[in-house]
């Protein structure tokens, strides 16, 4: 079958660093779902993972989290599914990825695809959706209905996470959602998501949230240069606020958040999978909520832009423009 993939780690400026391979099809273990591959979309963890991680052995490394396709076959354990069946998922870190026309990704962290979009833009909402969740809901606490008289101020909300976060945000919750976005096309895209109000992550937060009557947001959820951002977080944030991060970064100093007794709060969404919690298919049942919410039309797809066929070309280019950092909303391609 078809593949993406590359040999060694580096720069994305190498001639071998995506490349079109031919590699062989896989077999579904007794809980997977072997999917025929539809379309893909592209996350920061890809470029993340192909500049630092290499293959092993002979075997290349593909890359790819987002996906969505048809089941062409079962395992053995396997409930919920049949052949035939059009499925959306994020898969797993440590397992081959989606930029392949067939992968194998593990049934309980799989759901039937929305009814009412397209393969590519279903594509752009798995692995966004599951870490906005897990974030707002898991990890900051806030409940579905709750918030009311609690800011969120979401750093970075033009990105992939931001777009579906903003919307699960506005339309789940009480919550007053403050965006950030710097430039003036992002900010038109997150006003049209939902946002209350959008404010200027390129200049100081407090002045501009202080001008909109906001004294202190009780949550942030910063998703992008956290390690910039961060000195303002101790003033930005109440007393027993909590913070959420889902980027990577050096030391931080934890004494900022130490007089306002706030708390801080991870979210990966790969945990699961990686560990199979006993939680694991809490991430199936998310997504199929989010493939419900959309059909209803409270959600919409955060589809950006559509990159063409899957090959490395294209790859390259979309992995390009996630390392520059002007993307807006998700990265999808669709169809070998």
């Amino acid at each position: 079958m078809k593949a993406i993939g590359y040999f060694e780690a580096g720069a994305l400026d190498r001639a071998d660093a995506l490349i079109d391979l031919d590699v062989p099809m896989p077999a579904p273990g007794p809980q997977d779902l072997l999917v025929k591959v539809a379309a893909i979309s592209v996350n920061p963890v890809d470029t993340k993972i192909r500049s630092r991680r290499g293959a092993t052995g002979d075997t290349p490394e593909v890359l790819g989290w987002d996906a969505v396709g048809e089941v062409v076959s079962c395992g053995s354990a396997v409930s919920g599914f049949v052949a035939g069946d059009r499925v959306y998922y994020a898969g797993a870190l440590e397992r081959p990825g989606s930029n392949a026309e067939y992968q194998l990704v593990d049934a309980r962290i799989a759901a039937h695809a929305p009814l009412s979009l397209s393969a590519a833009e279903a594509a752009a909402l798995p692995l966004t959706a599951i870490t906005a969740w897990e974030l707002l809901f898991d990890r900051l606490g806030v409940s579905e209905g709750g918030g009311e008289g609690q800011t969120l101020l979401v750093v970075g909300a033009a990105g992939g996470v931001g777009s579906i976060l903003v919307q699960l945000a506005r339309q789940l919750t009480k919550l007053t959602v403050v965006a950030t976005a710097a430039r003036a096309e992002s900010v038109k895209w997150v006003q049209g998501l939902g946002a209350h109000h959008v404010i200027d992550h390129s200049q100081p937060l407090l002045p501009q949230l202080q001008a909109l009557g906001i004294k202190e947001v009780e949550l942030i959820a910063s998703l992008t240069h956290t390690d910039q951002h961060y000195p303002q977080y101790g003033d930005c944030i109440a007393p027993q606020g909590r913070l959420g991060v889902i980027d990577d970064f050096g030391p931080l100093d934890m004494s900022v958040l130490k007089r306002k007794c706030a708390s801080f709060h991870w979210e990966f969404m790969f945990t699961r999978s990686m560990f199979e919690t006993a939680d694991m298919a809490e991430q199936g049942k998310l997504l199929q909520r989010v493939a419900e919410l959309v059909d209803a039309g409270t959600l919409r797809s955060t589809l950006g832009e559509h990159y063409g066929a899957i090959n490395a070309a294209n790859l390259k280019r979309a992995h390009a423009l996630l390392e520059s950092g002007k993307a807006r909303g998700k990265l999808v391609l669709e169809g070998f």
